[in-house]
């Protein structure tokens, strides 16, 4: 399978803020990431270096193998949607439409037509004056109608219901299907989308802090619950990145599987073993709590 990204020791450097830090990483054809983390962690510098709208520091980013920059080979096989996108004031959401073939070689016509009567969108009306979930439901039909063999989404969803969230996910998975090809989300609502992404990337404080196929992930993390001495006694040695005590019980969170061995000493001291969610485990991890609490685990 062929790297449709390349990162290597990418940095981008605001006057002492280092947005990015030395980050590698690859992204594959014909597959769906996720590209998580919290609000400032660096993702969206990294999607506006890989679409040539911000330049690095130091490092490299290759786009089907050539710089983004200046690329039109490169930029016409990209289709990014963001979060706030902008379109001229006097467009209707059929000049959108409209226009987008131009910019996307494997515009599919139908599809767009066909995604504007499930979304309800209104041809005639300006872009300007359109709610905030109609304009991201333009921006998924852009995203989708494109079938650009590099489709960024940058939090799709803002102001939409989750009947209409739902109906995208279902969309994509359709689509991708028949037409596959390399899709990144960049998103907080990590759960949702968690059974679409096939890999996961999570991006905090400018570096890599998971790089991992989403399967490998899942059951990664778990929490142990009971008697404070009989947890703590649990978990000791092991990779901590949650704890969460109440009166004489605790409630700690490890990462890394557990063997039958380790299930059955859990049941003979009588504590609760339950999975975590990848966005839990998400937010364990990218938290300043979850930061000591690991340092402190790895400690023992």
């Amino acid at each position: 399978m062929s790297n449709v990204v390349q990162v290597r020791q990418l940095s981008k450097i605001y006057g002492k803020t280092h947005a990015i830090d030395n980050v590698s990483f690859t992204i594959e054809e014909n597959k769906i990431y996720g590209l998580l983390g919290r609000n400032g962690a660096g993702k969206t510098t990294i999607m506006h270096i890989i679409t040539a709208q911000l330049f690095e520091t130091s490092g490299e980013v290759t786009v089907f193998g050539e710089h983004p920059y200046e690329n039109n080979n490169v930029l016409r096989q990209i289709c990014f949607i963001k979060e706030s996108q902008k379109y001229p004031d006097n467009f209707k959401v059929a000049d959108v439409l409209q226009i987008a073939p131009t910019f996307f070689p494997n515009w599919d016509k139908t599809l767009a037509e066909s995604l504007v009567e499930d979304f309800r969108l209104p041809l005639k009306q300006k872009v300007k004056n359109l709610s905030r979930g109609m304009l991201s439901s333009v921006g998924i039909i852009v995203g989708l109608a494109s079938r650009a063999p590099l489709t960024i989404f940058d939090e799709p969803y803002i102001g939409l219901d989750a009947v209409a969230r739902t109906m995208f996910y279902d969309r994509l998975l359709e689509d991708y299907a028949e037409h596959p090809r390399t899709i990144i989300l960049s998103t907080h609502l990590i759960d949702e989308v968690s059974q679409l992404l096939e890999h996961v990337i999570v991006i905090d404080q400018g570096r890599i802090l998971i790089n991992e196929e989403t399967e490998t992930l899942r059951g990664r993390a778990v929490n142990i619950t009971g008697a404070t001495a009989k947890v703590e006694a649990f978990t000791q040695g092991r990779e901590i990145i949650h704890k969460e005590p109440f009166g004489g019980m605790s409630s700690i969170t490890i990462m890394g599987g557990l063997s039958t061995e380790d299930r059955k000493q859990a049941a003979g001291s009588s504590l609760e073993l339950t999975p975590v969610s990848l966005q839990q485990m998400i937010v364990h991890l990218t938290s300043s709590s979850g930061d000591l609490d690991r340092k402190a685990g790895e400690g023992k």
